[in-house]
């Protein structure tokens, strides 16, 4: 059996990230989704297991010090991380989508170099902001540290294989699916 493929989807929180894997996952059913590990606490209609396996730092740390993440990093006050076993199994069975934030996605790239990395643009920072506040769930700290963390995150694009910016759904979902074709259709 051969391996799947690994795509690496990264993006500022609020780009719209989840609705466009979301279309993506359900055009390419052969595709899988590796469900991160975090230390946040869930959001209203996320359930463990199935957005994120929600765990307590205590047990964050515990992965990290038994190398048990792909990849992790720690940012707007939380952990986030790749487990390393759920992946693998997943590949096993197919070509697996990772939505991971730019440190994971560098730390992905360097121990995994055929994975395909694809960073999703806000039209704006402005845009961005509006889809931030427009969750509702979000509060002023919280917008102004992912609003820091996003200017970060967007000047880090250059180093990833595409860029494709979300300012129409449909042809950013279009442009995604393109790029997977490319890589998990070649013969």
């Amino acid at each position: 059996m051969s391996q799947g493929k690994l795509f690496v989807i990264s993006g500022a929180s609020g780009v719209g990230k989840g609705t466009v894997l979301g279309r993506v996952m359900k055009v390419r059913e052969d595709l899988r989704f590796s469900v991160s590990a975090t230390t946040r606490a869930p959001r209203p209609g996320e359930e463990d297991g199935v957005h994120y396996y929600f765990i307590s730092m205590e047990r964050f740390r515990e992965m990290v010090d038994n190398d048990e993440f792909l990849e992790y990093d720690l940012h707007a006050n939380a952990g986030y991380g790749t487990p390393l076993k759920q992946l693998e199994e997943k590949l096993r069975h197919g070509s697996v989508v990772l939505d991971i934030e730019p440190v994971g996605a560098g730390n992905v790239k360097k121990k995994m170099p055929d994975a395909t990395l694809i960073f999703i643009m806000p039209p704006s920072m402005e845009e961005l902001e509006r889809r931030l506040r427009g969750r509702g769930d979000t509060s002023e700290e919280q917008i102004a540290l992912r609003m820091e963390r996003a200017r970060w995150e967007m000047e880090q694009r250059h180093w990833y294989d595409h860029t494709v910016v979300n300012d129409d759904l449909d042809r950013c979902v279009e442009e995604v699916l393109q790029i997977i074709a490319e890589k998990v259709d070649e013969k």
